[in-house]
């Protein structure tokens, strides 16, 4: 099943030219950082990692990024601040939360304030890259 999934994405990855743009992970924790990056790409997909909300921001990849993976629980802007920021400049970057931490907030409270998505920790990879594939194929300017 995983590989199934990871060879029709990384098909339409490469029949869309979504390679140019990037996937955002931003997660505190290395390893899940690491985990999803060689995971996005094993399914052809180009990722680059942050290990915060600032350092994303700042990097001004924003613009350039064709979906953004955020954890909610970092240090010091969540990535429900970020999912707001975002969504308060009208950026059209989709947004998916993961969180590995019990949540008083369900998907659809995260769904409501414009996240695409919401998985929990171990995320289901191929649920995400359906997700993924999904939007960008929508969103891609091309």
């Amino acid at each position: 099943m995983f590989l199934d999934s990871c060879r029709v994405q990384a098909r339409i990855g490469v029949e869309m030219n979504l390679q140019a743009r990037a996937i955002a992970v931003i997660d505190d924790d290395p390893r899940v950082l690491e985990s999803l990056l060689n995971f996005l790409s094993s399914c052809g997909y180009k990722a680059e990692s942050y290990l915060s909300a600032e350092q994303f921001l700042e990097s001004g990849e924003l613009s350039r990024c064709m979906c953004i993976i955020a954890d909610i629980e970092m240090r010091k802007m969540s990535g429900l601040a970020l999912l707001q920021h975002i969504m308060s400049n009208n950026c059209a970057v989709p947004v998916v939360i993961i969180t590995g931490k019990p949540s008083e907030h369900s998907e659809a409270f995260y769904r409501e304030r414009g996240a695409i998505g919401f998985f929990r920790k171990p995320v289901d990879c191929d649920a995400l890259v359906d997700l993924i594939g999904s939007v960008c194929s929508r969103s891609d300017p091309d």
